[in-house]
């Protein structure tokens, strides 16, 4: 998950960027048109597989909350089989990116990076609103559903269980704000899921439909960039979760800084 919020921006923000400063893509030539498709492509990556790896971490926690004498469901073994997986399905899912975009040159010397979905390969049939519709029921709207049901268990599970035999005032606290950190935890990562991927999704499938709502006013077409911004940000919202749940990520955060300074 790490390594794929990092790409996200990595990639992101200079191709954004570039557009807002000269509404241009800036390279030309082969590698402007290896780029054109490389980096949505990418992108696309990034997203699909930190929507997966929520959704293994959510089960990995389900099993230790609710489970917690099994071994667990994601075995330490099999984690390495799930890393590559996911990054697989991704690619696999994120490749017509690789087809649909082209760089377009023109007279004047400038180029842009269009998405044009009737190409070769997929034929004049292929419906980029119904590809967008399956993409974002399999990679927004089901992890949604099944984060809220998996992580709605282990709140249940953590408020009603009992723990057998006598208990010590010290443990019992340790025990109540460890718990009280996870469900903080869980909380704040559907939430933020949520409120960043959920509303550009549904803006993105209602602007399908353009042509009906010609009479959509300017404060929608404000909201479609505000939310388009906080979808962005999601890729740097997921480490502050972590570094404000996580006392391991705290001190690491804390040791690299204090290195940073003695070295300069």
């Amino acid at each position: 998950m790490a390594s794929s919020d990092l790409l996200y921006p990595i990639f992101l923000m200079p191709w954004k960027l570039s557009f807002f400063h000269t509404n241009t893509f800036l390279i030309g030539g082969q590698l402007g048109q290896a780029l054109c498709k490389l980096v949505p492509f990418i992108i696309s990556v990034s997203f699909v597989v930190s929507s997966q790896n929520l959704i293994l971490i959510a089960v990995d926690r389900f099993g230790a909350v609710v489970f917690p004498l099994r071994s667990p469901l994601i075995r330490s073994k099999l984690c390495p089989f799930f890393i590559i997986a996911t990054w697989i399905v991704a690619a696999a899912v994120s490749s017509p990116d690789l087809f649909t975009y082209e760089l377009v040159e023109y007279p004047e010397g400038t180029c842009r990076c269009v998405e044009n979905w009737k190409t070769e390969a997929f034929g004049e049939s292929s419906s980029f609103a119904s590809f967008s519709l399956a993409y974002y029921i399999l990679f927004i709207y089901i992890p949604v559903l099944l984060l809220v049901i998996l992580y709605s268990i282990i709140v249940i599970k953590l408020k009603t269980q009992v723990h057998p035999g006598e208990q010590s005032a010290n443990s019992q606290q340790q025990r109540d704000r460890r718990n009280r950190n996870v469900l903080q935890m869980s909380i704040a990562i559907v939430t933020v899921f949520v409120f960043c991927c959920l509303p550009y999704s549904i803006n993105f499938l209602i602007t399908q439909y353009q042509d009906t709502f010609t009479h959509l006013s300017c404060s929608f077409w404000i909201y479609k960039k505000v939310i388009l911004y906080v979808a962005n940000a999601y890729c740097a919202i997921n480490p502050v979760i972590c570094f404000i749940f996580s006392s391991n990520y705290r001190n690491a955060l804390k040791r690299l800084i204090k290195c940073s300074f003695v070295q300069a």
